[in-house]
């Protein structure tokens, strides 16, 4: 009696083994990510194949199994129907894009941008749906954002605003933090930060009403000291924190606040070649004779380069970021926190768990060029 026990059991393992791994291959086949359910099934398998009890092997494979099903199956997203959303940032880049998804979706869609007589606004006017409304929002100017408040609420009724979504934001320039322009600092802070907060102070009454979501565009730079990145960096790290205490602040009312940590996208934040001449040159004269002659004008020069290297490895599809924004949006039970993009949530993994030698290393490696060397340290 005891052998047949145990070869039902064993049956019963590879069974479910069998059904674990046609899990994962639907999902697969459904185009979903399955990076951590793989890692689940192995380290499952891997334990059970450790348990000398057949019934504990069968219970761990059991368990596997109904992970796999309930994580990894298509997620009932929420009607996009009497469903308003505010954009920061339309005027190209992810807002641009995302405006137009979701008027696809069919949601009402509030479009801020910075100029709306720029090209990107104009296309988004020509190509949208009435759905979609074109606000001017200058997110450091307080009286439009009173006005797009007053419009917003006029438009929403008793229904509310069902997400904001901060968007807006500037990268300034990529150079060494003792160099950077404080002037240049403040930008970030003004627009990465001050400018979030206070659009999500105006909007939160509108927010609560329909009890919905804060979603802000962060960066890894704002969890991960990326050499080049002290100003941005500084500004998202701010932006984190504010939206974690929010988090559990607004919780009480029904709001979700909810950070986007995407990798390398291609936008438009990197900013043009005149652009990055016109910070250059304001790096230069802000230096003191001592500091110039430190760092060289030479090696002042080379940043640009590390701009274009980051326009050239970054992804120009828009498809995994829009698709998590989607369901940060729509999805009735989003996530704190989403990393979509190659690298995205792997360079604050290696930053959480390895030692800050290790990971200092290896961030210089990758963010700062081995043959550009201020004027100072050419010779050491």
């Amino acid at each position: 009696m005891k052998e047949i026990v145990e070869g039902c059991l064993g049956f019963s393992y590879d069974l479910l083994v069998v059904i674990c791994v046609g899990l994962m291959l639907l999902r697969v086949a459904e185009g979903q990510s399955v990076r951590w359910l793989v890692l689940l099934l192995v380290s499952g398998v891997t334990l059970s194949c450790l348990v000398h009890s057949s019934a504990l092997k069968v219970g761990i494979v059991s368990l596997l199994c109904g992970v796999i099903h309930y994580v990894g199956k298509e997620e009932v997203m929420l009607p996009t129907q009497n469903k308003a959303v505010l954009i920061t940032g339309c005027d190209s880049g992810f807002g641009h894009d995302l405006a137009r998804s979701l008027d696809s979706a069919g949601m009402r869609v509030f479009a801020g941008v910075l100029d709306e007589h720029s090209p990107g606004a104009l296309e988004l006017k020509k190509a949208a749906s009435p759905n979609l409304t074109v606000l001017q929002l200058d997110i450091t100017n307080s009286s439009q954002i009173t006005q797009a408040h007053q419009y917003i609420q006029s438009q929403t009724g008793k229904v509310g605003l069902w997400a904001l979504v901060n968007n807006a934001g500037v990268l300034g320039y990529v150079c060494d933090g003792e160099i950077q322009p404080v002037k240049m600092y403040k930008k970030c802070l003004d627009v990465n930060f001050i400018g979030s907060v206070e659009i999500t102070q105006v909007f939160l009454p509108l927010i609560r009403q329909s009890k919905g979501r804060v979603i802000s565009i962060s960066s890894m730079a704002g969890e991960v000291p990326l050499p080049g990145f002290a100003g941005y960096g500084a500004s998202k790290a701010a932006l984190i924190s504010f939206s974690g205490v929010i988090r559990q602040e607004l919780s009480r009312w029904g709001v979700k606040v909810i950070i986007i940590q995407p990798g390398g996208f291609k936008t438009n934040i990197l900013g043009s070649r005149e652009q990055w001449n016109s910070a250059q040159e304001d790096v230069l004269r802000g230096l003191s004779q001592e500091v110039l002659a430190s760092y060289g004008e030479e090696y002042i020069q080379s940043m640009q380069q590390r701009l274009v290297d980051m326009s050239s490895v970054s992804s120009s599809d828009t498809g995994p970021f829009l698709q998590t924004l989607k369901h940060a949006i729509l999805s009735p039970r989003p996530k704190p926190f989403y990393y979509p993009g190659a690298s995205a949530w792997a360079l604050p993994l290696l930053y959480r768990h390895c030692p800050t030698s290790l990971s200092d290393r290896f961030l210089s490696q990758m963010f700062m060029s081995s043959d550009a060397k201020p004027a100072e340290l050419l010779n050491t």
